[in-house]
C-alpha cells in the first residue's frame, strides 16, 4: 500500500530530529549544543475509506485534509 493521498499527492517526508544541551547566552550559558542528529520520518494521515467516483463507488487513500475539506464524498 502506497503512503500517498490518491487526490492531493501528500507522502511520506524525511527530516531530522535535533537534540540540544546547555543554556541559551541570553539566559547566562555558554550556549547550546548539538548532541544528537537522528533521522526521521513525518507521515501524513491517511485513511482507507471507499469514495464515490462517479457513479460507482471505490476504496481509495486520502489524508485527513482532503476529506475535512469537501474534495472527496464518502460513500
Amino acid at each position: 500500500m502506497p503512503k500517498v493521498c490518491e487526490f492531493c499527492g501528500k507522502q511520506v517526508t524525511f527530516g531530522k530530529r535535533i537534540v540540544r544541551h546547555g543554556l541559551a547566552k541570553k539566559k547566562g550559558g555558554i550556549g547550546l549544543h548539538t548532541t544528537g542528529i537522528t533521522p526521521r520520518t513525518f507521515r501524513p494521515n491517511l485513511q482507507k475509506i471507499r469514495i464515490r467516483d462517479g457513479g460507482s463507488v471505490r476504496r481509495a487513500i486520502v489524508c485527513t485534509r482532503c476529506l475535512k475539506s469537501g474534495k472527496v464524498q464518502k460513500a
